[in-house]
């Protein structure tokens, strides 16, 4: 089974329809909405839909996922967004890597995104980003900030990142690629309609400090690990 967790703020224009539409690929899926404290019927919607919606009063993007990896029972994690930018129409692309191998498949987006998807600052913030983790860890991460991924459920424990704000996305990323066998394939990114909740400017230089804090205090860097699966799968 897949645990789809969502971490969600003030999205009910969106969260109902990304519900369905994974209901649509995956009907026995199990679906957590992690809400943290909307003030609007984002959790009552998620609800109606047979969601599981638990809360989460800490505002952080980790700490909502970290609430929902709590409470997930599949075998296999699914993240993507309330916002609707993550298709999960990608989950049978994405599911097809982890059973060539796989412990760990991020969804890039950056091949694919369009100029309306992803304006150019944050395109290029994203790719300041990669490089630098691609220099700290030598890793093969092209896409550090994605929010769409599939992994396995028994790797949890090893990769579960400290960081508890935007930069939890690069740190899960980079400690699975140390560990295990880490595999990005290009996904389809669509254009979010409801209010962005990003801080391109803040979250960039705290992103891109972590990363350097990251390096410092963890030890991790490059993994004798090598996985032979490609994102040509």
């Amino acid at each position: 089974m897949i645990s789809y967790i969502i971490p969600a703020i003030n999205e009910e224009a969106t969260i109902g329809g990304v519900i369905d539409r994974i209901r649509e690929i995956d009907p026995e899926g199990e679906i957590i909405v992690v809400d943290s404290d909307s003030s609007d019927r984002t959790a009552d919607i998620a609800s109606s839909k047979g969601a599981i919606v638990v809360n989460e009063s800490k505002r952080g993007y980790g700490y909502a996922y970290k609430r929902g990896f709590s409470v997930a029972k599949g075998d296999i994690i699914c993240t993507l967004d309330a916002d609707g930018t993550y298709p999960p129409s990608n989950v049978p692309l994405l599911l097809k890597a982890l059973e060539a191998g796989a412990d760990f498949v991020c969804g890039e987006r950056l091949t694919g995104a369009t100029r309306e998807a992803m304006i150019p600052m944050h395109r290029a913030g994203n790719v300041i980003l990669n490089l630098l983790t691609q220099i700290l860890f030598i890793v093969n991460i092209t896409d550090s900030q994605s929010g769409m991924w599939l992994f396995r459920r028994e790797i949890l424990s090893h990769i579960l990142p400290e960081g508890t704000g935007m930069e939890f996305s690069e740190e899960i990323k980079i400690r699975a690629a140390t560990q295990f066998c880490y595999v990005e394939i290009p996904i389809r990114y669509e254009r979010r309609i409801s209010e962005k909740k990003l801080r391109p400017w803040k979250d960039g230089i705290r992103n891109l400090i972590y990363l350097f804090k990251l390096r410092i205090t963890s030890g991790l860097r490059t993994s004798h690990f090598r996985c032979s699966l490609s994102s040509g799968l």
